[in-house]
């Protein structure tokens, strides 16, 4: 072999293996694959309708989801995605099912946040309310109340006890256990940065609390309990009391019913929705 020939087999060589190397953070097949409904999925929203007022649900159940008047469509991480104002009409709603009650769970998303709430947190996902008996797991982002930034809108509170310990712009994960006691609470150790796609995911199985970002196992925390059953519907994208919800005039929204400002209203892109009974491992290759 002339020495031409070997120094561009050697650079062909070099170019391979710079292209099969895993770079930390990077986006693999995986990563970039749009997630599928198995046997362990309960719900997956790809997020991708060209316009209207329904997200449908690829999952064997096939939950409907209704969003709020003050959400659009555009350009997602994988086909389109639902774009969240800070609004109370900004919303994805989804009925209550039996079905969501489990009590090993993975929930992931694709998202791209636009700002950090002003208050205690802005929710992903959750199935979460005030009342006793609506409240199973939260998932969401930590907002900027952690640093005292000043406002003139008064939040109402609802999660000031849940976000103790947190840090602005980290991933929250809160459930209440089958046994009596308070909510269990938990953060990720990394932010989530604005203005990028982020996959964001966490996992229970009963013993153990996993958040994963952008595949990589972020934090873990050994826990104690499941999660209980309620009977709260799913709401991606905001947090309010849905039962103000009324379709009265041909639409559901909630009008003139709720007092409160839009302080939990996520503010950016929400893509891929998937909620599994199982905990998934992400790192898994």
């Amino acid at each position: 072999m002339t020495r031409t020939r070997l120094t561009v087999a050697l650079l062909l060589l070099a170019l391979t293996a710079a292209a099969c190397a895993h770079v930390p953070g990077a986006y693999d097949t995986l990563q970039s694959a749009t997630p599928v409904a198995d046997s362990v999925t309960l719900g997956l929203w790809h997020l991708d309708e060209s316009g209207g007022n329904y997200a449908e649900d690829s999952g064997p159940l096939r939950m409907r989801a209704v969003a709020g008047a003050d959400t659009h469509t555009d350009f997602g991480r994988l086909g389109n995605a639902r774009v969240f104002m800070g609004s109370l009409e900004s919303w994805v709603f989804v009925r209550y099912n039996d079905a969501l009650n489990s009590q090993r769970l993975t929930v992931e998303a694709w998202i791209e946040p636009q700002a950090y709430g002003t208050f205690e947190d802005t929710p992903i996902a959750g199935r979460w309310n005030e009342y006793p008996t609506e409240q199973s797991w939260l998932f969401s982002l930590v907002g900027l109340q952690r640093e005292g930034q000043p406002t003139n809108i008064t939040s109402p509170g609802y999660h000031e006890s849940l976000v103790i310990g947190g840090t602005t712009g980290h991933l929250m994960f809160a459930f209440q256990p089958v046994d009596p006691g308070p909510p269990r609470v938990y953060f990720s150790t990394t932010e989530v940065p604005l203005e990028r796609w982020t996959r964001v995911a966490v996992t229970l199985d009963g013993a153990v609390v996993k958040f994963w970002i952008n595949g990589q196992l972020d934090a873990q925390y050994a826990t104690r309990g499941t999660i209980r059953d309620s009977a709260a519907p799913l709401l991606i994208g905001n947090y309010f009391d849905s039962r103000r919800l009324t379709d009265f005039g041909g639409q559901l929204r909630i009008g003139t019913a709720l007092s409160i400002p839009p302080v939990y209203a996520f503010q950016g892109l929400i893509d891929e929705v998937r909620l599994s009974s199982q905990a998934r491992d992400f790192g898994a290759k």
